[in-house]
């Protein structure tokens, strides 16, 4: 009896082997096939949702480079836009076995820094805002060099009658006045400025990064008053810039992504009309970062603000750019920009002047 017992058994343990050794249960951890290593797991945490074909698109685009060149094992979580649910999602995964935790923007700053030393042992990077934190890496973009480019481009295009209807009139709508979007703006007015002499900029605040609506409202008005072009810096809401610029057959320029190839397959009209987009070329950065915390050379507790000579930021050449814009445009914002780069022009920034000195900055440009 007892020898059959454990003939019994040993059918039972093999049998136990076999099938666990068949998978099936997603329990093992993913491995880095080059390697046989544990992959490295890495969440990023949005506080909104895909689809704005811009800046949490960019974001997404990074976490997927991330697996395909780096093996690692990622997630992206939309986490939309009501706020009262980012603190437990952040809770969460900070309780989780991923081992670094991504995140964007200024509105999650108070979060992750409530949060980041709760776990010291885990890993965190927020990018297009800053947090002093032992375990945080800090990455800030300098969009107004950008931007910059972006203003003179739309300073030439607006003078152009050929082009535009010729009135020296440029346009932005922003979701906000914040500092990081003021850093766009005061870019962009500098750039025009220099570019055209006596250029006046319009500018409009939307109240949030969501309403499209009041996007395109804001927009339409601003092409009726005799704008010829208008750049946005609104990420999801901005889309209804660009629906206005098609609806009204006139120009407009993207932020974040470059938003004319991005919906050149499911709105070529709409394509057609943004000739450039300022780009924060925020999937780059997120892999440029998860490669250094796998080399161990990423310097958590620090902050890096990079620019056009980093190729974090630049505007958008492309089939439309180079159909729309003349020769003498093209070559015009590549010497400024070569001028950026060697140090021969400095842009102004946001986050070095007062509310004060933003407000009469504007207001320096608005037509009389």
């Amino acid at each position: 009896m007892k020898k059959k017992f454990a003939f019994l058994l040993c059918l039972l343990l093999l049998s136990t082997t076999i099938f666990s050794g068949c998978g099936g249960g997603g329990t093992e951890p993913a491995e880095d096939p080059g390697t046989g290593e544990e992959a490295l797991k890495v969440v990023c945490l949005l506080n909104g949702n895909l689809g704005d074909k811009s800046f949490f698109d960019s974001a997404n685009q990074g976490m997927t480079m991330i697996k395909d060149q780096l093996g690692a094992d990622t997630k992206v979580v939309e986490m939309g836009f009501d706020n009262t649910a980012w603190e437990s999602t952040l809770y969460e995964f900070a309780d989780s076995d991923y081992e670094v935790i991504i995140v964007g923007t200024y509105q999650m700053q108070e979060l992750l820094a409530k949060v980041a030393p709760e776990y010291p042992d885990k890993k965190f990077i927020i990018f297009d805002s800053e947090v002093d934190a032992e375990n945080v890496y800090s990455i800030t973009f300098k969009q107004n060099e950008a931007s910059y480019l972006a203003g003179a481009l739309a300073a030439m295009i607006a003078a152009d009658s050929s082009l535009t209807n010729g009135q020296n009139k440029i346009g932005a709508v922003l979701a906000m006045d914040i500092p990081v979007l003021n850093d766009f703006l005061v870019g962009y007015i500098q750039g025009a400025s220099d570019a055209v002499p006596g250029t006046t900029v319009a500018v409009s605040q939307i109240g949030d990064f969501a309403d499209t609506a009041r996007a395109k409202e804001l927009a339409t008005a601003q092409y009726n008053s005799g704008v010829g072009i208008c750049m946005h810096v609104a990420a999801q809401a901005g889309l209804g810039v660009i629906d206005a610029a098609k609806t009204m057959k006139t120009l407009a320029i993207g932020v974040d992504a470059d938003q004319a190839m991005s919906l050149a397959a499911d709105d070529p009209e709409a394509s057609a009309q943004i000739v450039t987009s300022v780009l924060k070329n925020i999937d780059q950065v997120l892999l440029r970062a998860i490669q250094k915390h796998m080399d161990g050379t990423l310097p958590y507790g620090t902050t890096e603000s990079l620019g056009i000579t980093d190729k974090a930021v630049g505007i958008a050449d492309n089939e439309v750019y180079r159909g729309i814009a003349t020769e003498e445009m093209v070559a015009a914002v590549a010497d400024l920009q070569a001028k950026i780069e060697n140090g021969e022009i400095t842009v102004k920034s946001a986050f070095e002047m007062s509310t004060e000195e933003i407000s009469d900055y504007k207001a320096s440009v608005e037509q009389k």
